[in-house]
């Protein structure tokens, strides 16, 4: 993982960071043009470990999208996945030292939005040379993200990728509201919150789908929550909770592949008639694919094979093949 670091960063809310660290991880090679870059973004609990086929990512890993010869093949395309800011992998959040009290933040983190993260994610482009993305993709949290870029920053972006999410965030995602009482309630203590933050990803597993034992759904949890942050949990949940660029979509000037999952409660495939008239009136393109999985919230990654002939069309901006 390599870093990204910048000082005295003001935030949409308010608040300001005098260090802004964003953690990412690459694969492939930058071309000459620099004009092969794809962005990869990640859902809310994850972070760029996303792209390893032994991820415990929420979304599924993307290992079977993301590689030499896959739908975004790194022989060719030069990936840049960032870590959120907020989040617990390398990137400024409730682990790192606030320099006013010389403790760490934990969930006095200064409050974030989306759009935060996504505008330290393009100065972290320009750091790199690249002016233009050739897409911004992502499940999940990494949709809404990938979306936040098409109308934030439409001139810099040629293509979006949102899986598994929305341009809003719907009712039942991420309720930061009952989040945090029990962070106010009591001192914080990260190693005292794992057995909760335990129970809270088993929970959380099963709603996406995941398929398994008791056991085999455990320690999967069990993985995460050694390495998750109680605190970035509502960190980032606050940041996501007035999530909804639908009034800007008419900005974005990218066209957009929306991918939903058939067996998905979080993000329906209801959501696409929702959406429908909304796309047609704002976008100039759109295309829609239906994951016809059973793995719900995880079918992005766990049943990657299902649309990654969709998504590498979209990626070279063919049709797909019959």
């Amino acid at each position: 993982m390599e870093q990204f670091v910048e000082h005295d960063v003001a935030l949409q809310r308010g608040g300001r960071l005098a260090e802004c660290v964003t953690a990412y991880a690459t694969l492939g090679r930058l071309n000459a043009a620099r004009d092969n870059a794809v962005l990869v973004l990640h859902g809310y609990t994850t972070g760029p470990d996303m792209l390893s086929p032994d991820s415990t990512a929420a979304e599924g890993s993307w290992a079977g999208l993301v590689g030499p010869g896959l739908a975004v093949d790194t022989d060719r395309c030069f990936v840049l996945c960032p870590n959120l800011l907020g989040s617990s992998y390398g990137s400024t959040g409730p682990r790192s030292i606030d320099p006013a009290t010389g403790r760490v933040y934990g969930p006095d983190f200064p409050a974030l939005a989306v759009a935060d993260s996504v505008d330290a994610q393009a100065r972290l482009c320009s750091h790199l040379g690249i002016e233009k993305l050739h897409a911004a993709i992502g499940p999940s949290l990494g949709a809404m993200q990938a979306f936040s870029w098409g109308v934030r920053h439409p001139a810099r972006v040629a293509r979006v990728v949102a899986a598994v999410g929305s341009p809003y965030r719907p009712a039942g995602v991420v309720p930061a509201d009952k989040l945090r009482p029990m962070f106010d309630a009591r001192p914080y203590d990260a190693e005292a919150l794992r057995p909760w933050l335990l129970q809270q990803r088993i929970q959380t597993l099963r709603a996406y789908g995941m398929a398994g034992t008791d056991g085999e759904v455990e320690a999967r949890a069990a993985l995460w929550a050694r390495e998750f942050d109680a605190a970035a949990l509502l960190v980032l949940a606050e940041a996501v909770s007035d999530f909804d660029v639908r009034a800007e979509l008419h900005r974005m000037t990218a066209p957009l592949l929306f991918v939903l999952s058939r067996s998905d409660t979080l993000f329906p495939p209801s959501l696409r008639h929702e959406l429908a008239p909304l796309f047609n009136a704002a976008l100039q393109s759109w295309r829609f694919v239906e994951i016809d999985s059973d793995q719900g919230h995880l079918a992005s990654g766990a049943d990657a094979a299902l649309w990654a002939a969709e998504l590498a069309a979209f990626i070279e901006m063919k049709e797909p093949a019959p």
